[in-house]
């Protein structure tokens, strides 16, 4: 008897663990993406800024490395650390 109850708290153990896991991958990962979905965030990301083709660019460059777009089309970008934290060797914002 004590087996099947040490079975279950750790299958329960188990389920509470993969639902963590789950629910963090949501929260942290909504801009984990594949390359191929780089384009169409990066297009909406510089639907408001006048340089448009730079815009592109660097949105572009800086989602095939971190492989995520923060939400928005300013700001935001705490929702992506690599994005955010990628500098220009001057030391300013690389990613738009």
């Amino acid at each position: 008897m004590a087996k099947s109850g040490y079975n279950a708290s750790l299958l329960l153990l188990l389920s509470m663990f993969l639902i963590l896991l789950t629910f963090s991958n949501v929260v942290e990962g909504y801009n984990r993406l594949r390359p191929a979905d780089c384009k169409p965030r990066c297009t909406y990301r510089c639907s408001a800024t006048s340089h448009k083709k730079p815009c592109m660019f660097f949105c572009q460059k800086c989602c095939a490395t971190c492989l995520c777009v923060p939400k928005g089309v300013y700001g935001n970008k705490q929702s992506c650390p690599c994005y955010n934290n990628w500098k220009t060797q001057e030391g300013k914002p690389k990613c738009p």
